[in-house]
């Protein structure tokens, strides 16, 4: 039987964030996911500033901005009008990508196995791993960061509790502009004209040389408005976007169209010696509120930083001492942020009662008014710049050090 202190169940972005931190902090630790290069899959693409700032706490923000491509400014619109244009600081990049980057970081002090799980035994002292080869691991901990996969949760009791079926629709697609070279804009979000396209945004941005498209909406699977979308993809999009054409000019569709629903749930029996969740085995997030990311950084910088080596550094791994990290302020908080921004950006978008067609409308004046207050900002800057080169045209002189 192979022997470890942490066995990682699931190569995934949680997974193998714990698997480099914990390897880099020498910590003995195995990883266990079926794909030795984790496969093309349709879920995070893009990371914000904010999330970045808790993936530096990690060590490994360097490694991940290396894939990403930076955009650097997003245009803001709506009915077909450029609201702002202001600065950005968001990075594009593949989900498979970002794992790929994460896991080239993963000493080889921690060993990968290529396998599933089949079962485990937990206890307060050791657990026990059998895996789809047969062979058998006893370690101190499980990390199970195996995300959508329910199987093995429900054969050890754990079970999701459903909060929100469907909650979210994320759609992704490359779009390219018809007869010129490039779009105008960096990058771009674009917000529904009404609450009748239960939409939350468009969202395009640079990912290497392509243009990405994640549209977020709220629709079941069976919404008539999704074949028309896969039968006329161009023609469903500016019907639900009527201006849309003003912003980007004329474009296609480049490559495969992905559509990932959204289940908000949270575990339920996961209270157990020997064992902790981590990011959607806990508790999942909804992609168009963009928290996914944020929730999985914060439980993996926890856990490993935090959590991990407090517990090691006593015998056994009881209930009540792995309770601490589902008790963590930080996680908790965050947690509740991601749920509430769920439900608070659904009904933004959708609800027709007054107090949100209000919210809905203040928010875009308030766009507008930071967009026109940028821009006659700029207009200042360049006005004073071009009267001090006419009062002295010379170059400023070039001071070495």
């Amino acid at each position: 039987m192979r022997t470890t202190d942490i066995a990682i169940v699931g190569g995934g972005l949680a997974g193998s964030l714990c698997a480099a931190m914990l390897g880099r902090a020498g910590v003995n630790a195995v990883l266990i996911d079926p794909h030795p290069v984790y496969p093309p899959d349709f879920r995070c693409e893009k990371l914000s500033g904010n999330q970045l700032a808790i993936l530096r706490k990690t060590g490994l923000a360097e490694a991940v901005l290396r894939a990403t491509t930076h955009d650097g400014a997003v245009w803001i619109a709506r009915f077909g009008y450029l609201i702002d244009d202001k600065p950005s600081d968001q990075y594009g990049v593949r989900y498979e990508v970002l794992v790929n980057a994460l896991r080239a970081e993963i000493p080889a002090s921690v060993e990968f196995i290529a396998a599933t799980v089949s079962t485990i035994a937990t206890s307060d002292a050791l657990q026990r791993l059998v895996l789809s080869d047969g062979e058998e691991i006893s370690a101190r901990l499980v990390v199970l960061g195996n995300g959508l996969n329910k199987g093995l949760r429900r054969r050890l009791g754990i079970e999701n509790h459903v909060i929100s079926e469907c909650h979210s629709l994320t759609i992704g697609f490359d779009l390219a502009p018809l007869d010129r070279p490039a779009f105008a804009f960096p990058a771009l979000t674009y917000y529904p004209e009404n609450s009748a396209a239960r939409m939350a945004y468009l969202s395009l941005f640079p990912i290497g040389g392509a243009m990405r498209a994640n549209l977020m909406v709220y629709r079941r699977l069976d919404d008539p408005w999704l074949q028309q979308l896969r039968e006329a993809p161009v023609a469903a999009l500016h019907a639900l976007m009527p201006g849309l054409r003003a912003i980007t000019g004329e474009f296609e569709l480049a490559g495969e169209l992905k559509i990932r629903p959204a289940d908000l749930y949270v575990s339920e029996g996961h209270h157990r010696s020997g064992l902790v969740l981590v990011g959607d085995a806990f508790a999942t997030s909804c992609p168009a509120a963009g928290t996914g990311t944020d929730k999985v950084f914060t439980d993996v910088e926890r856990l490993c930083n935090v959590h991990i080596p407090r517990w090691l550094a006593t015998p056994g791994m009881a209930r009540d001492k792995i309770a601490a990290f589902y008790d963590d302020p930080v996680k908790t908080a965050c947690d509740r942020w991601a749920r509430g921004k769920a439900f608070e950006l659904r009904a933004l978008s959708t609800d027709d009662g007054l107090n949100w067609r209000a919210r809905r409308w203040a928010r875009f004046v308030l766009r507008g008014a930071q967009g026109l207050i940028r821009r006659l900002g700029g207009a200042q800057r360049t006005a004073r710049a071009a009267q001090r080169y006419q009062s002295d045209p010379r170059p400023e002189p070039i001071v070495r050090r």
